[in-house]
């Protein structure tokens, strides 16, 4: 069996969050590399990942061009609509749908309740003729998916018969001569359901789209129903809908009606198990069944008032329609084969470790990665389809203790203050700088009863932090460099001080000295000066006593 793409992922808006996974009842979905991946051999198109996911990450394949290139071939082009559409259209009939898709060029509009009918009264003839002992309905193709996917040991039995998609398209073209089929309604799966049984639905399309298009082409739909009588398989798409137009007369049979994938998935244990016999079981994916479909206009679910709509519209009779041998409604279900190998015991304590899960205390259970257990975690660990790091209990406790340890041992004093200057957390340098000896004996308490609280008043009304500002601590005798932040998201402020008291001594004792050196510098140069003074001095009058002695020396000699 091909691997479908009508459910696909736009990586851009993935953004990581595991909402997917958490929702994915059978976890066929992959994370790598912080994106999501579907697992194509293992996802059941359920639709749930599409439905829950906040960023819109999933897309349903758009198959609005291929119907338009049906229209445009010149054949007939009819659509079999699903029954739940009166209560996605509220107070809309089938006339009026088949009024405004008229003027989208189709031929005629007809609903699907008529192969529904047609399959329900394969199932009555089933259970009174085959002597099977189990029959689980093969209406919803996400169960079929999960039954031959995840449960290929009880194919046996799901009913080999046709859904009412398919009934009816098949009946659509035995009258109609190269007639096209459209199939429009509520689920994703369906899709992939036309498209692997090829030649009987042509295209599918989702009622998101029929609308968009709709609207595309200003094309309103009327508020407009009928009463038809014939008309009882129009309960299909409700819980138990499917048992409510079957004649249940087989002898001996227990008749169950079951909704949701895991209540679905607890049904096939028990069979598993050998609990149920002798019973024929509705099972539809969704909870309400098809009323709550994964795209009755995406997020629109109203359980209460869509059911009232169909079982208002729905009538006490069967339509009236001919029935096809059992032979040709018959459908053949292969197993479809996973890939992913299980790990051993030793496998998973290795992984469980890394995960920081060295005992069965330690594994919390939590699901917030997306998984009911560690254990299945770490199970899609060692299969590729998680990482460890989705772990959020792991990453808390890793980025709690990496940050401890970082303020534990850091030699700066950090104080964390809320809005209303109560200390929050302080660590062990700040309380050796304010003599404290324990933390709790200022937890809680005004930052005021060990420091002037003027720059913390300041900055948490400005908003601005204040950086690398040098304060002396008078009552400790300590200079601090200080740094006051805002934390915006936390509202709370950040105070950190480097104990810059052996600097600024340092630096003190360091001007001393420069102090004075200078005075001994400027006494021995006045010193200097009065003895270049006195030399000068001296020199001064020698020369003058030798001036006078030579020149009377000189007076002499011209005398003689």
């Amino acid at each position: 069996m091909k691997v479908s793409d009508s459910l696909t992922l736009k990586k851009s808006n993935c953004k990581n969050c595991y909402k997917c996974i958490r929702h994915c009842p059978v976890k066929s979905i992959r994370f790598s590399g912080n994106q999501a991946h579907i697992i194509g051999n293992e996802c059941i198109l359920c639709g749930n990942c599409f439905v829950v996911c906040p960023q819109n990450a999933k897309e349903i394949v758009d198959g609005t061009e291929k119907v338009s290139v049906l229209l445009q071939s010149g054949d007939p082009v009819i659509v079999s609509l699903a029954p739940s559409f009166i209560a996605n259209y509220e107070g809309v009939g089938i006339s009026a749908i088949r009024c405004a898709l008229k003027k989208l060029g189709f031929y005629d509009v007809e609903e699907t309740a008529i192969g529904a009918t047609i399959v329900k009264r394969e199932y009555d003839r089933m259970l009174k003729e085959d002597n099977r002992d189990i029959i689980i309905s093969s209406c919803c193709h996400s169960v079929n998916l999960l039954i031959q996917k995840h449960f290929p040991e009880l194919l046996r039995y799901l009913a080999d018969v046709v859904s009412p998609m398919q009934a009816h398209c098949m009946d659509i073209k035995r009258r109609i001569p190269n007639a096209k089929t459209v199939f429009i309604g509520p689920c994703v799966s369906k899709k992939d359901e036309a498209d692997h049984y090829e030649g009987i639905v042509d295209a599918v399309l989702t009622y998101e789209e029929l609308s968009e298009w709709l609207k595309k082409e200003n094309i309103e739909l009327e508020t407009e129903t009928d009463n038809l009588e014939q008309s009882r398989a129009r309960l299909f798409p409700t819980t138990g809908g499917i048992l409510k137009t079957m004649k249940k007369d087989a002898v001996d049979y227990t008749y169950l009606a079951i909704d949701g994938v895991e209540n679905c998935i607890a049904a096939l244990h028990d069979i598993e198990d050998g609990r149920l016999h002798q019973c024929f079981i509705e099972m539809s994916a969704c909870i309400g069944s098809c009323i709550g479909g994964p795209v009755m206009e995406k997020r629109r679910h109203n359980p209460v008032s869509n059911y009232i709509a169909v079982e208002k519209y729905a009538g006490s009779k069967d339509f009236e329609t001919t029935q096809p041998d059992a032979v040709r409604l018959k459908k053949y279900f292969e197993s479809i084969e996973q890939k992913c190998s299980m790990p051993s015991e030793y496998d998973i304590a290795q992984i469980l470790n890394q995960m920081g899960k060295f005992s069965a205390e330690q594994e919390l259970n939590c699901g917030s990665c997306g998984y009911n257990t560690c254990r299945e975690k770490a199970i899609a660990i060692f299969q590729g389809k998680a990482e460890i790091s989705m772990c959020l209990p792991f990453l808390k406790d890793k980025a709690e203790s990496f940050s401890e340890t970082i303020v534990k041992n850091t030699p700066n004093a950090l104080i964390v203050l809320n809005e209303r200057l109560e200390v929050q957390q302080i660590n062990k340098a700040a309380l050796e700088l304010f003599n404290l000896r324990y933390a709790s004996d200022i937890m809680g308490d005004q930052v005021v009863r060990i420091l002037d609280p003027l720059v913390f008043m300041k900055v948490n009304q400005s908003g601005r932090g204040i950086y690398n500002e040098r304060v002396y601590l008078a009552e400790y005798k300590r200079y601090v460099e200080q740094t006051v932040v805002p934390d915006k998201e936390s509202r709370m402020l950040i105070c950190i001080m480097r104990d810059v008291t052996n600097e600024e001594y340092e630096r003190k004792r360091k001007e001393e000295i420069g102090r004075k050196t200078v005075e001994v510098a400027d006494k021995v140069v006045d010193k200097q000066m009065r003895i270049v003074q006195e030399i000068a001095s001296l020199l001064g009058e020698t020369a003058a006593e030798t001036k006078i002695a030579l020149s009377k020396l000189k007076e002499s000699i011209t005398d003689e």
